[in-house]
């Protein structure tokens, strides 16, 4: 992904304390706490710029939801979408999601949800791809037995592989979709990508893969 800098967006970021959570370490086993209540808590993996995170936090009013988004000149953008919303269950986390375990506690998260990722597609940089075991693992940490990771991808390779992946690993799959948009899932929600992909005929493929430790 291009990112296109925008040097107003830290002091932004920093004037919402209050959505943009500055040390998620601190929060780690207490994110009922942050929010003010008790609800399921889903987090998004690379939330980009949060139509698909404000997109569920509005379809689901009783979920608290957190975005994990790396680049501070595309979370600003689901900042401004939260503002706009009036969004009181989300979240963000400008950081790297490879900190997801230390964010989290074990079996403290309800739901994930990784939307178009990087696919990665040479051999030699497997291990960078979010659906490798490594990640998993950590997926596995913080979910809770019977929580759901929600995969959605345009790549077939990628897709194939994780299938592969998350069966290896113990993950239990259902729901799986090799054509999402013809399929007509009921409550999808679409992301940027996914509305960009879909419009130009590209197929749609998800699934979800169940924790069953």
């Amino acid at each position: 992904m291009r990112v296109r800098h925008k040097p107003w967006a830290k002091s932004k970021l920093n004037q919402h304390s209050n959505l943009v959570v500055q040390s998620p370490k601190d929060h780690n086993g207490e994110w009922h706490d942050v929010f003010h209540r008790e609800a399921p808590l889903h987090v998004e993996i690379g939330t980009g710029k949060g139509r698909f995170l404000t997109g569920m936090a509005k379809k689901y009013p009783d979920v608290n939801f957190v975005g994990i988004e790396l680049h501070e000149s595309v979370i600003v953008t689901a900042l401004q979408r939260c503002l706009d919303e009036g969004l009181d269950n989300v979240r963000l986390i400008n950081e790297d999601a490879r900190g997801l375990t230390e964010f989290f506690a074990e079996d403290e998260v309800d739901a994930l949800y990784l939307n178009f990722c990087d696919p990665w597609p040479k051999n030699r940089h497997e291990k960078r791809r979010l659906t490798y075991s490594a990640f998993l693992a950590q997926y596995e940490y913080v979910l809770k037995k019977g929580g759901i990771l929600n995969f959605k991808t345009d790549n077939q390779g990628l897709f194939e592989y994780s299938l592969e992946s998350f069966s290896k690993y113990g993950f239990i799959l259902q729901n799986i979709s090799l054509d999402l948009h013809h399929a007509k899932m009921k409550d999808n929600v679409v992301t940027e990508y996914e509305e960009k992909f879909a419009e130009k005929g590209q197929k749609i493929y998800r699934c979800e893969a169940i924790s069953s430790e």
